[in-house]
């Protein structure tokens, strides 16, 4: 059984560029008992229907459960944001990419931008 590197040899971003590359390959090779590959079968709507579960989860997390609990709803949704990501085409560089552009901007006027709505 694998173990988790220790906080001081964990470099930053690599456990979830290694998570979305196994999705990624697992995607390509469907594997016959693989969970992302039963839920890539299983198509768009489904995966989004276990992300809608996901999501919910982190918020109750949030609400009513330890630190433990709340890392732990997080990284199921990490996970399946992850999956349905692969399953429509989408790569871990373009959200980057996505992420990169975005920093520094104001979060409102970004979101008055996407409306269409520019506020002095």
């Amino acid at each position: 059984m694998k173990t988790a590197p220790k906080k001081a040899e964990r470099i930053p971003g690599r456990t979830l560029v290694g998570l979305f590359t196994t999705v990624e390959q697992r995607k390509r090779t469907m594997p016959r008992h693989s969970y992302v590959a039963a839920l890539i079968r299983a198509g768009r709507d489904a995966i989004g229907c276990k992300l809608a579960e996901e999501t919910g989860e982190v918020i109750k997390a949030v609400r009513e459960q330890d630190r433990t609990r709340k890392v732990k709803e997080f990284c199921d949704l990490f996970f399946h944001a992850f999956v349905l990501m692969a399953h429509q085409g989408l790569t871990l560089d373009q959200v980057e990419a996505e992420l990169a552009r975005r920093h520094g901007i104001c979060g409102l006027d970004e979101k008055a931008r996407r409306k269409g709505k520019r506020k002095a």
